[in-house]
C-alpha cells in the first residue's frame, strides 16, 4: 500500500482520539496533520464512521495500521465522496456552448468533456490505485467553476473559499479568481470597447466578497485563533525545510535545474575542476524529502521560488483584466496560474499537475488549438505519475489505463475538429512518441542492469526531466495563445 493510507489512517486517529488542542502537535508518526482545517474536520467526521468498520485504526499509536477493514472502510470513502465530483462535471457540461453540430452522442462536446473529466487517468491512479482523497476536492473547485460561469458569483466565491481551507495547494489558481470577481461582480458593467466603466464599481458586491472570505476563515481558523495555536497550524501548512523538491522529482522547471546541475557536478568531477570532499552530502537525487544545496547552481530558496511564481503568473492575470474574454479568459487565467506556481514552485507534487490538466479539459472542447495543447499536457503530465506505482503487478494496470484513456483522448478530440488542421505537428508528435521506449528502458531494461544498484534514482530523474520539457513547452504554448488573443470589439457586461 502507498504511504497515503498510513498518513489519512493517523489523521483519523488524530481527530477522533485526541482534543481539538492537540491535532497539529501530534507527532508520533512522521505523518503529522499539514492540511487546513476543514480537511480535520473531514477526518474527524469520518472517524466517526471508520470506528464501526475497525476501531483499532483509530489508536494513534497504531502505526502503519492496514487490517483488510481499514483499507475496504478507505477505499469505500474515496468512491463516496466523488459524489461532488461526478455532480461537478455535471454542473461543467452545463455551461459548455453547444454550437457545434454532431451526429452520434459520443461526439458531442458535452459527452466528450464528461469523459474526459470522470475517466481522468491522472486523477483514477492518485485516488483509487495511490490513494487520496482529490476527487471531491477538485469537484469543489469545478463546481465553482460552473457557479462563475453561470454567473452565480457569490456562490462560486464561496465554494472556493471552502476549498482553500480544505487544502492550500488551490492557492495555485486563487490569483484567478481574485482578479475575475473583481473584474466581473465587482464592475457591474464595461464600456462599448470592454474597457471599464469605473462609475460602476460596486462597493456592495466587494463587501459581500469580503463577508465570505472572513466567515470562512473564521470557521477555519477562528478556534485554533482562540486557543493562541495560529502560528502552529500555519508552520504546519507551509513546512518549508521539506526541501526545493518533493522525493518524486515534479516535472517542472527545477527538475531542469536540478538535472543541469547534477550534469555539471558530474563533469566537474571528472575534469577536476571540483573537490569530491566539499560536494554537499545532501543529494538531490537520493529521493528522499529534505533540504539540499546545489554544487555548481546557485541553491535555490523558497523565497526565490516565490518571486519566480509571482512573475510568471503575472501576464495571466493581467490578460484576464486588460484582455476580457468572460468565462473563457478565466479558464485560461486559472490554467495559466496553475501551471506557473507548478513550474516555479517550492516543493511541488507530482500529483499537482492535474491542478492544470482537468480545468484545461473545459478549454480542449472549444477550440482545436487548445485541444493540442490539452493532449501535450495531458499525455506527457499523467505519464510523470507513473513513478507513483511502482510494484510489478501495477504495471500492467498503469499502462492499460493510460493507453485507454489516452486513445480516447486523441480520437474523440480529433474527431470533434476534423475539419481544421491537425491538432499536433510533426514535432510534437515525436515528442509524445518517444514516451514509449522511455517507459520500456525505465520498467524493463534498467532494471536488469547493474546500472540498477548504483543510481538508482536514474529512472525517476529521466521520467521527470523528459516530462519537463513536455509540460514546459505546453506552458509556453497556452502562454503565447493567450497573448497573442484578440480581444472582441464588444464585451458585454457580465
Amino acid at each position: 500500500y502507498s504511504t497515503d493510507f498510513e498518513v489519512h489512517r493517523n489523521w483519523l486517529a488524530i481527530t477522533h482520539s485526541l482534543p481539538l488542542s492537540q491535532w497539529y502537535y501530534e507527532a508520533t508518526s512522521e505523518w503529522t496533520l499539514d492540511y487546513p482545517p476543514f480537511f480535520a474536520w473531514f477526518e474527524y467526521a469520518l472517524s466517526h464512521i471508520a470506528k464501526y468498520f475497525d476501531p483499532q485504526m483509530l489508536v494513534v499509536e497504531n502505526l502503519n495500521y492496514t487490517s483488510r477493514a481499514t483499507v475496504f472502510f478507505q477505499r469505500l470513502s474515496v468512491i463516496f465522496t466523488d459524489t461532488l465530483f461526478i455532480y461537478a462535471v455535471h454542473e461543467c457540461c452545463r455551461c459548455i456552448n453547444g454550437k457545434r453540430a454532431a451526429k452520434d452522442i459520443l461526439e458531442k462536446p458535452t459527452f466528450i468533456l464528461a469523459v474526459l473529466l470522470l475517466w481522468n487517468f491522472g486523477l483514477l491512479i492518485v485516488d483509487h490505485i495511490h490513494f487520496q482523497y482529490n476527487g471531491f476536492l477538485f469537484g469543489l473547485m469545478l463546481l465553482s467553476v460552473a457557479r462563475l460561469c453561470q454567473k452565480r458569483y457569490l456562490e462560486g466565491a464561496l465554494l472556493f473559499a471552502v476549498l482553500l481551507h480544505f487544502k492550500h495547494i488551490y492557492m495555485y489558481v486563487a490569483p484567478a479568481y481574485g482578479i475575475y470577481l473583481l473584474r466581473s461582480y465587482c464592475f457591474t458593467a464595461n464600456n462599448a470597447d470592454g474597457s471599464l466603466k469605473w462609475r460602476s464599481f460596486s462597493f456592495l458586491h466587494v463587501t459581500l466578497l469580503g463577508l465570505i472570505v472572513c466567515l470562512v476563515s473564521a470557521l477555519s481558523l477562528g478556534p485554533f485563533l482562540v486557543l493562541g495555536q495560529l502560528p502552529q497550524v500555519i508552520s504546519r501548512l507551509f513546512p518549508f525545510k521539506r526541501g526545493l523538491c518533493h522525493a518524486y522529482w515534479a516535472p517542472n522547471f527545477w527538475a531542469l535545474y536540478n538535472a543541469v546541475d547534477k550534469a555539471l557536478t558530474v563533469l566537474g568531477l571528472k575534469c577536476n575542476f571540483l573537490d569530491a570532499t566539499e560536494i554537499p552530502k545532501a543529494s538531490m537525487t537520493g529521493g528522499l524529502v529534505q533540504e539540499f544545496q546545489h554544487t555548481v547552481l546557485p541553491s535555490v530558496t523558497p523565497l526565490a521560488t516565490l518571486i519566480c511564481t509571482f512573475i510568471a503568473i503575472l501576464p495571466s492575470v493581467f490578460c484576464l483584466w486588460f484582455k476580457p474574454q468572460g468565462p473563457r479568459g478565466f479558464l485560461q487565467c486559472l490554467v495559466l496560474c496553475a501551471l506557473s506556481s507548478f513550474m516555479f514552485g517550492w516543493h511541488v507534487h507530482e500529483k499537482a499537475i492535474l491542478l492544470a490538466i482537468l480545468p484545461l479539459s473545459l478549454l480542449s472542447i472549444q477550440r482545436a488549438k487548445d485541444a493540442g495543447i490539452y493532449l501535450i499536457l495531458a499525455t506527457t503530465g499523467h505519464f510523470s505519475l507513473f513513478p507513483l506505482l511502482f510494484t510489478t503487478p501495477e504495471l500492467p494496470i498503469k499502462i492499460l489505463l493510460m493507453l485507454l484513456f489516452t486513445v480516447y483522448s486523441f480520437s474523440s478530440l480529433k474527431s470533434l475538429f476534423r475539419r481544421e488542421k491537425p491538432l499536433l505537428n510533426w514535432l510534437e508528435t515525436i515528442y509524445l512518441v518517444q514516451l514509449v521506449p522511455l517507459e520500456i528502458f525505465c520498467e524493463i531494461i534498467f532494471p536488469l542492469t547493474p546500472w540498477k544498484q548504483h543510481f538508482p534514482f536514474v529512472p525517476l530523474l529521466l521520467t521527470s526531466v523528459y516530462c519537463a520539457l513536455g509540460i514546459t513547452y505546453a506552458w509556453l504554448k497556452l502562454y503565447i495563445s493567450v497573448l497573442t488573443e484578440r480581444t472582441p470589439v464588444r464585451q458585454k457586461a457580465e
